[in-house]
C-alpha cells in the first residue's frame, strides 16, 4: 500500500496553480505553414477591437513561457521538427489549439507532395477551432473553450 503523505498548504497551491492557468495563461503562437489568412485573424483577436486580453490571455514570444501553443497551418516537412521542437520546450501542462482547416486536416494543401497533414499528426491537440480563415470570434470562442473545460466540475457553470 502506497500511503502519499500531504501537506495541508499543497491543496491550496494547485488551487492557486489551477486559477492562474485558467485565468492568466500565456499564449504563443506558431505558423506551420499557412497561407496567412488565419495568422491575420489571430492578430484581429489582440487588437483592441476583440481584445483578447479580456479573458487573461497573453500573447508570448517564448515557448519557455507559454502554456498554450496556437497553431496555424498544415504541418510541412519544414516546420515539422520546429513545431515539434517548440512544443517540448514548452513547461508541462501545455494546451495546443489548431484554428483553421489547414491546421485540423490539412485543408486546401492537402495532398501536396511537403505537407504531412494537420497538428495533431504531430502533436497533441486539445481544441479545435475550424474555418477558412476562422473569425477572430471563433478564435476567442475556442480558447475560451479550451480554459473552460481545465475548471473543476464543482465550478463549472
Amino acid at each position: 500500500m502506497d500511503m502519499k503523505l500531504t501537506h495541508p498548504w499543497e491543496e491550496a497551491v494547485d488551487e492557486i496553480r489551477r486559477w492562474a492557468r485558467i485565468n492568466s495563461p500565456w499564449a504563443i503562437h506558431f505558423n506551420s505553414g499557412s497561407c496567412n489568412g488565419c495568422d491575420i485573424e489571430i492578430l484581429a483577436t489582440i487588437t483592441p477591437r476583440y481584445d483578447l486580453e479580456r479573458f487573461g490571455i497573453k500573447l508570448q514570444g517564448s515557448p519557455r513561457h507559454a502554456d498554450v501553443m496556437i497553431c496555424t497551418g498544415p504541418v510541412t516537412r519544414q516546420a515539422r521538427e520546429r513545431l515539434v521542437r517548440i512544443y517540448e520546450q514548452m513547461p508541462d501542462p501545455k494546451f495546443v489549439v489548431a484554428v483553421g482547416s489547414c491546421a485540423i486536416s490539412g485543408g486546401a494543401f492537402r495532398g501536396c507532395y511537403n505537407v504531412e497533414g494537420g497538428i495533431d499528426q504531430v502533436i497533441p491537440v486539445n481544441m479545435y477551432v475550424p474555418g477558412c480563415p476562422p473569425r477572430p470570434e471563433a478564435i476567442i470562442y475556442g480558447v475560451v473553450q479550451l480554459l473552460q473545460s481545465l475548471k473543476p466540475e464543482s465550478q463549472k457553470g
